[in-house]
C-alpha cells in the first residue's frame, strides 16, 4: 500500500536533518508497533516542495510525503492514527491522506529515488563501509538485502531471482549526506547514499514488493524509497 499524504505550509522552519522528526511522527500515528528494526518491510520518502531559506528548508506551498508498506495493514492503522491528531512537526499538519495507486508492473522497472540509497558493507573491524552508485558491490548488497525482506515477508522463493543494479547511465547521480539521528554536542548520526536511479529485474510482484518497501539500508528512516 503506497499513501501520500498532503501537507499544510510550515510554520517555523525545517531543517535539513528533518528525518528523524518525520519517523518519529510516523510512529506516533502507528501507535504501539515492533516495525521498527534493521529489516523495515516498509520505506518513507523525503518531503517534497521545499526551498532551501539559508539553513533550513520553507514550504510555502505545502508538501508531499510518500509512504509505502508491504502489509496494507499498516497503512489503515496511520490514517487512522493521523484522523486522531493531524500534527506532523514544525507546525505542519497533514491536510489529506490519499492511497496511491498502484501500477502495472513488468518484469525490468527503472524507479527513481524518493531520496537517497543508502547501502552499508560491514568491514573486517565490524565497521561498515557506505557503498555508492559507482561501486559494482552496491548492486549485489541491494539484491541480497532485497531478498532478505522477502524471505521475512515470506514471498515465495520463485520471486527470489530477483535483480537490482543502480542506472550507471544516468549523468546526474550524486552523493547526499543525510542526518539519520541527531544527537548531543554535535554528534549526530549521519549516513552517505546515492541519489541515482535504479533498476529492478524480476517477477512482477517481486518489482511491487520493492516499490512498497523500498531498497538498501534504513527504508524506514528515509533512505531507498522508490517513485
Amino acid at each position: 500500500m503506497r499513501i501520500q499524504l498532503v501537507l499544510s505550509p510550515n510554520i517555523y522552519p525545517v531543517p535539513f536533518s528533518y528525518l528523524q522528526d518525520l519517523r518519529f511522527a510516523l510512529h506516533s500515528w502507528l501507535g504501539p508497533n515492533d516495525i521498527h528494526d534493521d529489516l523495515s518491510l516498509y520505506s518513507i520518502g523525503w518531503l517534497k516542495g521545499g526551498e532551501k531559506v539559508g539553513r533550513n528548508l520553507n514550504f510555502p506551498h505545502g508538501a508531499t510525503w510518500n509512504l509505502g508498506f508491504y502489509d496494507s495493514d499498516l497503512g489503515w492503522q496511520l490514517a487512522k492514527g493521523i484522523l486522531k491528531n493531524k500534527k506532523l512537526a514544525y507546525g505542519m499538519t497533514v491536510e489529506k491522506a490519499l492511497e496511491v495507486p498502484t501500477p502495472r508492473f513488468e518484469s525490468s522497472m527503472r524507479f527513481a529515488v524518493d531520496g537517497a540509497v543508502l547501502v552499508r558493507d560491514k568491514r573486517a573491524d565490524g565497521s561498515r563501509e557506505c557503498l555508492l552508485w559507482n561501486d559494482i558491490r552496491a548492486d549485489i548488497l541491494l539484491t541480497n538485502k532485497l531478498i532478505q525482506k522477502m524471505e521475512k515477508a515470506e514471498l515465495g522463493t520463485k520471486h527470489h531471482n530477483v535483480k537490482v543494479r543502480f542506472d550507471r547511465s544516468y549523468t546526474k547521480a550524486r552523493e547526499k549526506v543525510m542526518t539519520a539521528k541527531r544527537m548531543a554536542e554535535g554528534k549526530d548520526i549521519k549516513h552517505k547514499g546515492s541519489v541515482c536511479p535504479v533498476i529492478v529485474e524480476g517477477t512482477p510482484e517481486a518489482i511491487e514488493f520493492a516499490w512498497f518497501v523500498g531498497l538498501g539500508d534504513l527504508t524506514g528512516s528515509g533512505f531507498g524509497a522508490l517513485i
